[in-house]
This record gives C-alpha cells, structure tokens and sequence, in this order.
C-alpha cells in the first residue's frame, strides 16, 4: 500500500458544488484536490497535464461542451486519469454516453460522503462503481435488449419531447429527414407505440429520457 495521495480534479460550473466536494474529499485520508475546472474544456485541459489521477465530472455545464464529451476526450489520451461523473441526472439518455465515453464511475449528487470517496478509491484503482439506480437501469436493459434504444434513437426520441419537427430534429443532429423518421419508427416498435406522444411518455416512464 503507497501513501502516494489519490490526486483530484474537480469538474463542475457551480462553484458552491465544487466547495462542497472539495470540503468532503478532503477530510477523507489518502485524497488530495489538486485542481478545479468551471468548463468541460478546463477540464480536458487540466487532466492532460498529467497529475491527476481521478477527476470529478458533472454533465452539464451551462451552454458549452457536455461531461459525457469531455469524458470521452479525457480517457482517449494514453494513460489518462480515471473519470467518475457526479451528477443530478440518472436517465438512460444521460448515462449511457457517459458510460459509452468511457466513465469509470457514475454518482448521483446525493450520495452519501463515504460513497463518494469509496467510489474514488475504486476509480483509482480501475474499478467501476455505479449509484444503486443507475447500475439497476443498466441490468435491466441488459435483460430486456428489445426496449433499448441505441443512442441516436435516444436524442431523436428527446429532441421530440422538446416538441421539435422531423425536419427541425435532422438540422440540429445533421441528419436527413428521411433518417429521423426511419429511428423514430424503430423506437416506435421498440416501444410498442404509434404515435410522438405516446413513445415520449413511454420512454420517460421507462426513464429512457429525461423528464
């Protein structure tokens, strides 16, 4: 066992936010916060210096560049610290890309402290730790593949809940709108729906998109 200190990035545009899990990791043995990023671009920034080992990423960050991409551009890099998402949202259109991207832990903000610094020291050690919610969303895709929608399915399906056209959906995903229709008749069948409405209230129950 070293006593080289667990070094910390924290990621998240509240500063309140940061205070709090900077006031909570430190008082943990072992856990040193090294560094702070308000925007997900600091972030990937600050973790390639190379002195970190775990960084604290929150997945939305105002109106720039999301911690699910951030995540990914973080772990591409040879030997890159591990990410853990702290984070308000447990939906599948949330978590997946995170975990997709390539996240080694995922926590919901509420979280007891002592989870939260368990769920570090299993990050640094290349262990996945998942919030209770999140891991039985997981399992429970895994046991029923046919509802699953693929990630693309899930932000046509979410810009429909935002009440966006066919055509409005495949200018903001570059997409045509002959592609739109095609995912969201899938998602249709997947669902077992015929109609916007009732796919975007059935995925919301099924917490495959954000209420």
């Amino acid at each position: 066992m070293t006593d080289t200190p667990i070094r910390l990035l924290l990621a998240d545009d509240h500063p309140v936010v940061r205070a709090g899990l900077r006031a909570v990791l430190e008082t943990e043995p072992g856990l040193t916060v090294v560094a702070e990023a308000a925007t997900a671009q600091d972030a990937i920034t600050r973790a390639a210096e190379g002195d970190i080992d775990v960084v604290l990423m929150d997945l939305q960050f105002g109106k720039g560049m999301g911690g699910a991409e951030a995540t990914a551009r973080i772990t591409a890099r040879p030997g890159a610290p591990r990410v853990v998402i702290v984070t308000t949202y447990d939906s599948d259109a949330d978590t997946l890309p995170a975990i997709e991207a390539g996240a080694t832990g995922y926590l919901l903000k509420d979280a007891p402290p002592e989870d939260l610094a368990a769920a570090v020291r299993t990050a640094a050690a290349g262990r996945t730790t998942l919030a209770p919610a999140v891991a039985d969303r997981l399992m429970n895709r895994l046991r029923t593949p046919a509802a699953a929608l693929t990630r693309r399915e899930t932000e046509v399906l979410a810009l429909v809940a935002e009440g966006l056209s066919n055509q409005a959906i495949g200018h903001r995903l570059h997409l045509t709108e002959g592609t739109v229709k095609s995912h969201l008749a899938r998602v249709y069948t997947k669902l077992g729906v015929d109609s916007r409405t009732a796919a975007v209230a059935t995925a919301t129950d099924l917490g495959l998109i954000r209420r």
